[in-house]
């Protein structure tokens, strides 16, 4: 009788031991070949009465963190500009990380890249910043440019449309390498708003790209409206009710998908490809798309 018991205990453990396994294999199956899967399109209302009525209903599609020959390739690539393009946005900006020095990349990746890229089609320009995955590529202000983009490392670009008023885009390279300075970064838009009336200044509309989301409590020379970020995958693995369970350095206050600081807009893209491990939980690749009014 007790010899049963035992067995029936022993079959119970198995059973239980069996289950969790098969739980266990079957979310990290999930987590790496379904949910880095797929596109979702994030849309926000960005409002702000600086917006002057020739730049009411502009569109900005907001893209970071490819992290290109993770779990992005070229078919994956060739899907994110396909969904960009549909959405025809006035403006795409990257806010870093399309390469990353983990991987072993292809040996035509900068053609890949290159050749997709180029295909992203605005009204008025594509802009780009470096992560902190892309500084050790020396070829990565070739591959951006030749892609058609501005690249916005540590500079500034007014944006005009249909009229004499214009937004201010400024963008700051990656914080975790370098021996340059925020300020220093910011100096070149600094330098210009200096030269403009304190009224005029006030009611131009500024943006920010900045890859690292934390650096932005360190500015203090400029009040920008609306600050877009990566780095952090909003946490590449999620819990429900829990939400991001580990986020990288730099992205240790401001991780989640928006923030209002004070007078700040900030907003902080999922990214698109994978970082470390190429697991993705409660957490599918996504592109941001910010239409700005005025109302």
């Amino acid at each position: 009788m007790k010899q049963q018991k035992e067995k029936k205990s022993y079959k119970k453990l198995i059973i239980i031991l069996i289950t969790i396994t098969a739980i266990i294999c079957s979310l990290l199956l999930y987590s790496r070949f379904i949910s880095t899967k797929g596109l979702i399109v994030k849309e926000y209302k960005v409002v702000n009465e600086k917006i002057t009525d020739n730049f009411h209903g502009l569109k900005i599609v907001h893209i970071s963190d490819i992290h290109y020959g993770s779990t992005i390739h070229k078919k994956e690539l060739k899907e994110i500009v396909a969904k960009i393009n549909i959405l025809k946005p006035d403006i795409v900006v990257l806010t870093g990380d399309l390469l990353d020095e983990t991987i072993d990349l292809p040996k035509n990746y900068e053609k890949e890249i290159i050749e997709t890229l180029s295909k992203i089609d605005t009204t008025i320009g594509k802009y780009a910043i470096n992560g902190n995955h892309d500084y050790e590529f020396k070829n990565f202000n070739t591959i951006i440019e030749q892609s058609g983009f501005i690249n916005l490392n540590d500079n500034y670009d007014q944006i005009y449309k249909d009229g004499n008023n214009y937004i201010l885009l400024t963008g700051i390279s990656t914080n975790m390498h370098g021996d340059k300075q925020l300020e220093e970064k910011l100096e070149g838009t600094t330098t210009l708003l200096t030269t403009i009336p304190e009224e005029e200044k006030n009611n131009i509309y500024k943006i920010l790209l900045t890859h690292e989301p934390d650096i932005i409590d360190d500015i203090q020379s400029i009040d920008f409206d609306l600050i877009l970020a990566g780095h952090s995958h909003n946490g590449q693995v999620r819990l429900p009710f829990i939400g991001a369970i580990v986020t990288p350095e730099y992205s240790k206050k401001y991780y989640e998908e928006h923030y209002t600081i004070d007078n700040t807009e900030l907003y902080i893209s999922g990214g698109l490809g994978t970082s470390t491990i190429k697991f993705r939980f409660f957490n599918k690749p996504s592109i941001n798309l910010y239409r700005i009014t005025n109302k």
